[in-house]
């Protein structure tokens, strides 16, 4: 190569790199839905979500679906994403990553020896014997502990090594859904205390993935708080945050006390239908850019006294201070965002039933929605400017969720709020001209 090649080369190497820093710099906790995304935690289901789906209804699912396409459609989602230039985390790259020690650790929390049948046991043998084996356990087994939960109920047999065993799983077959074990707002990530029994235990692997990746999160909800993520969407200057099926006013409270919104105003959307295929916020709403956002038609439409109707109370306080008060309650919550300037695409409900509403806003009325969508509804956003990238994901949406639920959104490009220097200026100019008429 010559000398003149080699130094341009070096320059616009040194530029990309400047100009990769930049952008990273850029980025930052999520302030709003509609800015550019970043990097995003994700999990690609596996050997765990076949429990589920051999009973879909105890799973939390809607219905049965194949395991293997489901990973597959799961990968080429996140091939997606990273031609967006977007970093995906994945929790089991992180897994394959973390300490030896705190994995062991994790897998020692739910791999269980029941002993229960055994009269005769000896307590403290047995679990000399179960953290012997913890010992001697490859990375990839102690992944597959993690995932599967199992347990082993032991029982005396006179032949063979005296024992036999039955193998009980509570996989964590939900965990693809990474949108819900956590919350990033723009003070940092937030544990969930999950609603159903069936998810309570992903929430300690989201805080391992956490702290490996140096997030560690600034709170946890406890004690009879419930918090789901499906529930949070960080929208510019306030959050907004479902209360109803999945999330609790406790929950809410929670946060507010800690000061870990990181918004002066916080906007409580009331589900009052409590319905599954709704449970969560992102399921009948959702935000595409500073101005435009979706809804379900029957929440649109509905009237009061409907279960559809969604009513809001408005939490503020002063900037600067840390104790939210009531602000208003019970406002209409189509007025309320009609009223910050939001034009509402509706979304019907054929389009509804496959998942239409529960897109991921990538860039501004930038989405990843799922594909299959009615012309109408294709249409309306067409119409309204908005750039959609549809995904194939038709078995991972029978596991009640889609696009919006499998990504938790760690870093956003900085949101800066409209500057109104110059409609203020433009304001008193006029109001100048009309005393001079005067």
């Amino acid at each position: 190569m010559k000398r003149g090649t080699f130094c341009i080369v070096v320059v616009l190497t040194l530029f990309a790199v400047r100009t990769i820093a930049q952008e990273k710099a850029g980025m930052q906790l999520p302030q709003a839905e509609w800015t550019q995304a970043g990097d995003i935690l994700m999990h690609t289901p596996g050997q765990e979500l076949f429990n589920g789906v051999i009973h879909p209804s105890a799973g939390l699912f809607e219905d049965y679906f194949d395991v293997d396409k489901a990973a597959a459609e799961h990968r080429g989602y996140i091939d997606m994403l990273q031609a967006n230039g977007i970093k995906v985390h994945t929790v089991k790259e992180i897994l394959e990553e973390v300490g030896i020690d705190s994995l062991r650790s994790l897998a020692g929390k739910v791999l269980r020896y029941d002993i229960t049948g055994i009269a005769d046991a000896d307590t403290a043998a047995t679990e000399a014997y179960r953290q012997e084996i913890l010992m001697k356990m490859s990375r990839a087994d102690l992944i597959r502990c993690v995932m599967l939960q199992p347990t082993v109920k032991l029982s005396r047999t006179d032949n063979n090594t005296g024992y036999e065993a039955q193998y009980l799983q509570n996989p964590l077959m939900n965990l693809y859904f990474t949108r819900d074990q956590s919350i990033t707002t723009p003070r940092g990530h937030i544990i969930c205390n999950m609603n159903s029994n069936q998810r309570a235990p992903e929430t300690e692997i989201i805080r391992l993935c956490y702290e490996h990746m140096g997030l560690k999160p600034i709170l946890e909800i406890s004690g009879e708080g419930r918090l789901e993520g499906g529930d949070y969407i960080p929208a510019g200057n306030i959050s907004l945050i479902g209360c109803g099926m999945r999330t609790n006013d406790e929950g809410i409270r929670q946060i507010m006390e800690a000061d870990a919104f990181g918004h002066d105003t916080i906007v409580v959307v009331r589900d009052h239908k409590l319905w599954q295929m709704q449970m969560h916020l992102d399921t009948h709403f959702n935000i595409i850019d500073k101005d435009l956002c979706t809804m379900v038609s029957s929440r649109l439409y509905a009237k009061p006294g409907d279960p559809e109707y969604n009513t809001c109370d408005i939490w503020a306080r002063k900037p600067g201070k840390k104790e939210y008060s009531l602000w208003r309650r019970d406002v209409p919550f189509v007025e309320y965002m009609r009223g910050r300037g939001y034009d509402i695409i509706p979304v019907d409900y054929n389009d509804e039933m496959h998942y239409a509403n529960n897109f991921l806003t990538i860039g501004p009325r930038h989405i990843m929605a799922v594909g299959g969508q009615s012309e109408d509804f294709q249409r309306r956003l067409r119409e309204a400017g908005v750039n959609v990238e549809w995904v194939p994901l038709e078995s991972l949406i029978d596991g009640y969720g889609a696009a919006h639920c499998m990504t938790q959104v760690l870093k956003r490009e900085t949101y800066h709020k409209p500057d109104t220097t110059l409609k203020k200026g433009n304001k008193a100019k006029k109001a100048k001209k009309k005393r001079k008429k005067r």
